[in-house]
Parts: C-alpha cells; structure tokens; sequence
C-alpha cells in the first residue's frame, strides 16, 4: 500500500474553472501514448495508486482527483456535474500537453468516459482517444443494483445520512463490495479521502451522477453503440453493485469491444489485485496495431 502522504506529495494542482484539482503524472520519460485514469465514487485516484506504479515502468500516467474528491477542491453548494468532470479531465490533459490518451476508467469515470466518448461522436472532443478500458462502473444504472447507502445518498434523507457517516460506518460498506477485503489502512485511507475537507457533506452532491445517467442515458449509450475506439471492459465478477451483466452488455453493444473478468474479484479490482489489472490492460495496449 502507498501511504497517502506519499501519494499527495507527488502530486501538483491543476487550476479548474471550479477550483483546483490534483494531479499525479508519473512515466513522464517514456515515449508513447499516455494514459489517463478516471476514478471512481467516492475515492480518489489513491485507488489506481499502485496500478499506477506499474504501468509507468512502461507508461507515461496521469491519475487525477475529480472535483470534490480526495485531495481537490470541494466546493459547497455545487452541482458535480458529469459534463463538469468531463470538463475537469480535459483541463488536466491540457495541462499536461496530451493530446492522445488510453483512458482507464473506474466506477463513476466510466461516466466520465462515455461523456467524452459522446463528444468524440460530435466531433467535440479535443484530444484523441487511442482507447479506452471501463472496470466495474454502473454505465446501465438500470442493471445495477445500489447499496443501502446509495440510496439512502441519492433520497431525501441523503443530508442526514451523510452527517452521521464515519469511518465506523463507512468501513464496512467498502469491505462487502470487495472479494478481498480492504485492510484497515486501506479502509483509513479511503475514508480520509471522502472525508478530508468535509467532503462527507458532499456526498449527496456527487452522487447526482446517478441520475444523470438516468437523464442523459440515451447520448451515452448511443455513444458507446457508435464508438470506433479499441475497447476493454474489465470486470471483477463478485461486484455486487456493478454486476456482470453490466459489463456483458457494454460488450455486447460496443463495436468490437473485448471482455475480460476476473472470477475473484470485486468492485475494486486495482485494490484488490493491482498487478493482475496492471497486466491485463498493458496486455490489451501491448496487442493495439498502433
């Protein structure tokens, strides 16, 4: 495990319209496409920490926190928006001078990434996108099935439940998502990630997501049915949230698009097994006739 202070002190702030968001760009000295990691709800980019690592033994990589997440900016009364944090992860490749990236999305990233996708549809997208990897994300929210948690998040009692959680309460509901349960420091740190400049009371906020996809399901999914980018979907198969039938179907419906699960995983397969997913998708990139 990579302490969190070692984390946040290798990384830099990237100004946003919203407010600063921080970056991890590690590899910098490899030639090649970068990749961009898009992580997930509710952590930070601390998840990919490890994967990270070693992909940049091969790799340039740039992991980044969204708005109001981790170590970025958190700011009150804001709507955290999936095209805001499509928005956020262009800024960070501006900043970083990448024009063509892989894309490694997690959870609420592959969110992130269909909206990017859909821009590449519109020819509004302004980087290129060499391909793109979606690891156990809720991209069909109809085919999910939501924790205690998420729901109560996404209801009118969401202010309330935020207020009382802790990481007393929050362990656990980490752990059941897992195969491999989450030590008691990984718990700590995912905790002071969400909870870290009152970020706790943001969670009613950032789940929005969810309905988002609801609303706008039609322009994402239409835009993975017309996607020309190679595509990965990898999936832990013991997720309980985002189960397999969610990673069948984006297989299914994006034009040759390649499926690859892992029996004994979960929800957080670069927790859990961070090399195993760290040889998986170098494996896919390794096997790009560019």
């Amino acid at each position: 495990m990579i302490p969190l202070s070692a984390w946040k002190a290798r990384g830099r702030t990237v100004t946003t319209p919203a407010g600063a968001v921080f970056v991890v760009d590690t590899g910098a000295e490899h030639e090649g496409t970068p990749v961009l990691v898009l992580h997930g709800f509710p952590t930070a980019s601390w998840d990919f920490a490890e994967v990270v690592d070693l992909l940049a033994r091969r790799r340039r990589v740039v992991a980044f926190d969204f708005l109001g997440y981790g170590f970025s900016d958190k700011p009150a009364r804001h709507a955290y928006s999936l095209f805001e944090q499509a928005d956020v992860a262009l800024t960070v490749a501006r900043a970083c001078g990448i024009a063509r990236a892989h894309l490694l999305a997690h959870d609420m990233g592959t969110s992130v990434a269909t909206e990017l996708c859909a821009r590449r549809a519109w020819s509004t997208l302004p980087i290129e996108l060499a391909s793109l990897v979606l690891m156990n994300g809720s991209v069909h929210l109809e085919l999910a099935h939501l924790t205690i948690g998420q729901r109560l998040l996404r209801s009118r009692a969401g202010r309330l439940f935020a207020a009382v959680s802790s990481r007393r309460t929050f362990g656990p509901q980490i752990a059941r998502l897992c195969a491999r349960r989450p030590t008691d420091a990984e718990l700590d740190a995912m905790w002071e990630l969400v909870a870290r400049d009152d970020g706790a009371a943001r969670l009613p906020q950032i789940i929005s997501y969810l309905d988002e996809r609801e609303r706008f399901r039609h322009r994402w999914i239409g835009a993975l049915e017309r996607l020309d980018v190679p595509t990965l979907v990898a999936w832990g198969e013991r997720d309980p949230v985002a189960v397999l039938a969610i990673a069948r179907a984006l297989a299914g419906e994006i034009p040759g698009a390649r499926l690859r699960t892992w029996p004994e995983l979960g929800h957080w397969p670069q927790l859990e097994d961070p090399s195993r997913v760290a040889r998986t998708v170098e494996s896919f990139w390794d096997e790009l006739p560019f």
